[in-house]
């Protein structure tokens, strides 16, 4: 199994971000079984607190008032206006408000079936072609990128510059001026449709903003929320799709179930999100006063980010917490986090998994990796997790 063969070397991986396969490395989870937080060597030379049991993740991703997003190196500067992971209350209200509309499940009834032609289409143009196929390329990269273009508004000719650039800005191990010049160019296109839209708004989401709040949000704080909903939208969305298709295989008894029995979808969706946990750790905090966090005292002015796959395989939250269990269903993971920054796009993503999976595991019933499962290549070095490509046949 790939669960054995730490690739690349860890010496310049941050401990939350550092797993063998699918699991975190024995380090994270000793940590959190023992001393439940501990200092740190974290990004850009700096040192963090790392708080790793479930119940002290949960209430510092709770905690607004002394633990704030707005001090991070997110924040500060246009490019990150409107940015609602750069925030904290009440702005971060002033702009939720605004958007949470677009995220009702109302809204998302409304938008399955364009979920459900994107994806029928990818599937379709995958069979097409023939095997072997890379399915992060031809199905888990495509579909959520292009749902998130919908859901904005950008015009389909332009769509593509977006995946290339998305993945440039969260890969970690590129330089940060590399990463830099990606989000800069995707906040430049991004400022540009929103003239655009200004000018003559539409039916999606940009559009409504337009319409119902224009006069209250600046061009940059329309721009920083467009680019917030298509990197993570994106990004995320295509590793859990990926890697979540990797662990399914790996567990044949119960991708049947989601293939056949429509009621298991749901709760392996949640599982799945707790189990994989793609996103490490969430958006970096800043102590604002002294606090204690398992006995230890963190100093105003101090760095804490939190190990969601730590937290959300913590026997003190759920048995038998290293076992994928689709039967399990929803049992409060922070896979989306947790708190007023709990993923607004939550119901989005969860409804294109909830189309995705099963669809494609239908149109392949077959479906197998196309390499040895020891040879499949995980992004170690990444904001998000993920696989850089899963060869599959049929």
């Amino acid at each position: 199994m790939a669960e054995t063969r730490p690739v690349p070397p860890f010496a310049d991986v941050p401990l939350p971000m550092r797993r063998v396969g699918m699991e975190p490395v024995p380090e994270l989870l000793a940590l959190r079984d023992h001393e439940g937080i501990a200092r740190i060597p974290w990004l850009f030379g700096e040192s963090a607190w790392l708080v790793a049991r479930h119940a002290d993740v949960k209430a510092v991703l709770a905690d607004t008032t002394r633990f704030s997003n707005a001090m991070s190196p997110l924040a500060g500067g246009e490019s990150t206006a409107g940015n609602l992971l750069a925030t904290d209350p009440p702005d971060h209200h002033r702009l939720r408000r605004m958007l949470t509309g677009q995220f009702t499940h109302r809204r998302m009834r409304l938008l399955a079936p364009r979920v459900e032609r994107i994806v029928e289409d990818h599937l379709g143009a995958m069979e097409r072609k023939g095997a072997p196929s890379d399915l992060v390329a031809d199905f888990a990269l495509p579909v959520p990128s292009l749902v998130i273009c919908e859901l904005l508004g950008v015009p389909w000719e332009e769509r593509g510059e977006f995946q290339e650039r998305s993945a440039r800005n969260m890969d970690l191990s590129r330089p940060a001026h590399e990463r830099d010049a990606a989000m800069a160019e995707l906040h430049r296109y991004l400022t540009g449709l929103v003239v655009r839209t200004r000018e003559k708004p539409g039916e999606d989401l940009l559009g409504m903003l337009v319409r119902e709040h224009g006069d209250e949000l600046t061009t940059a704080e329309l721009a920083g929320m467009a680019l917030l909903l298509l990197v993570a939208g994106h990004e995320t969305t295509a590793n859990m799709l990926a890697l979540g298709t990797l662990a399914l295989l790996r567990h044949p008894d119960q991708l049947a179930a989601v293939r056949d029995d429509p009621a298991a979808v749901e709760p392996a969706v949640e599982e799945l999100m707790r189990w994989l946990s793609v996103v490490h750790t969430g958006v970096q905090r800043t102590a604002t006063t002294d606090v204690e966090i398992a006995g230890v005292t963190v100093r105003a002015g101090d760095t804490v980010v939190v190990t969601l796959p730590g937290a959300n395989r913590d026997p003190g939250f759920i048995a038998d917490p290293g076992t994928l269990d689709i039967r399990r269903g929803e049992a409060g993971h922070l896979g989306f986090g947790h708190g007023v920054h709990h993923c607004l796009g939550a119901p989005l993503a969860r409804l294109e998994m909830r189309v995705a999976f099963p669809a494609l595991f239908r149109r392949f019933p077959a479906l197998s990796l196309a390499v040895p499962d020891d040879e499949v290549e995980f992004r170690v070095f990444n904001s998000v997790y993920g696989v850089t490509a899963l060869p599959v046949t049929w």
